[in-house]
Parts: structure tokens; C-alpha cells; sequence
């Protein structure tokens, strides 16, 4: 039995080096592992794909695109990869947090890296949540060039609907 790429989203070449580049720019820029362990490029693309921490990324575009989401990503957002990777980045926040997102994103380019970000954002549904003390990153092949920006973080919590705080009213 043949497995979809819609499946094995970390299979395709391009995400396996993907995975690579976020991984090594990641390292190259914090002096620290954002996933521990080696081997087969492919392995660790799978290990990255199902890790308990989010990890998202886009690319350069001028109204940058999504190129990568793993299963803790795709499920925070509700989303499946395919959905994911063609969504503008802007659209993972609020229009009322948007600007603040550009100023992170700014910082960033700048920086290098953020690493003590929170910020409101918004799944595909509407469900709004908290991400905490993300790590936001330029991501930056061997050559020098930029790719994009990428974000990781492990906690986050839910925020109320708009109105009562307590019973969202």
C-alpha cells in the first residue's frame, strides 16, 4: 500500500531539506539545538514533523506564504498540511494584532532572533489562544541568504471569546 504525500507531509524532498535548514538555521543562530539528536535526514524530518512543540515557518514573499507547519502546528491552527502551507502568514493573527505581529517579524529580521515572544493568534476555526516565550528566527541558509522566518514555542492557552471574561458573554 502506496501512503500520500497528503499523509507523510515531512516525506517530500523539499520539506526533508526544509526540516534541514530550520534546523541548522535555528542552531547557527541560538548556539543550541531546537531538537536533539542526528541521523538520516529523513528521520529527522519525520522527528521534527511529530514533535510535541510547534514549529511554523514562511518564506519571503512580500505578504510571506506558509512553507511548513508540523502536527502540533496543524492542529493548534486547524489545519491540514495542504490548507496550511498556502495561507498568507498575516492571517495566523487577528486584524487587531496584526501590526504587532509586523513589529515582531521587524525585530526579528533585525535581530537575527526574538526569544521571549507572546502574542494572541487565531486558528482557521476562529479559536483564539496566548502563545508564550516563542523563539522566532531568521531563517538563513549555508550561503548566507534569507528563507524566511520561523517560530517555535510550547505553550500557549486559550482565550476567552470576546465579551464576559468568565463565561465569554
Amino acid at each position: 500500500m502506496t501512503t500520500s504525500s497528503a499523509e507523510t507531509p515531512w516525506a517530500d524532498p523539499w520539506r526533508v531539506d526544509h526540516a534541514q535548514l530550520l534546523l541548522a538555521s535555528f542552531s547557527r543562530l541560538l548556539g543550541r539545538e531546537l531538537m536533539p539528536g542526528n541521523g538520516p535526514a529523513e528521520d529527522l524530518a519525520e522527528r521534527l514533523f511529530f514533535s510535541p512543540f510547534v514549529v511554523v515557518s514562511h518564506g519571503t514573499e512580500p505578504d510571506p506564504v506558509l512553507n511548513y507547519g508540523n502536527r502540533a502546528a496543524l492542529d493548534l491552527w486547524e489545519m491540514d498540511f495542504e490548507s496550511f502551507v498556502r495561507t498568507p502568514s498575516r492571517l495566523t493573527a487577528e486584524p487587531v494584532h496584526r501590526d504587532e505581529r509586523a513589529r515582531l517579524l521587524a525585530r526579528t529580521a533585525c535581530d537575527g532572533y526574538v526569544d521571549d515572544y507572546s502574542g494572541n493568534r487565531i486558528s482557521r476555526t476562529g479559536r483564539r489562544f496566548r502563545i508564550e516565550q516563542a523563539i522566532v528566527w531568521n531563517v538563513i541558509d549555508a550561503d548566507g541568504r534569507l528563507r524566511g522566518q520561523a517560530a517555535t514555542f510550547d505553550r500557549w492557552t486559550p482565550v476567552p471569546p470576546e465579551g464576559d471574561p468568565v463565561t465569554g458573554q
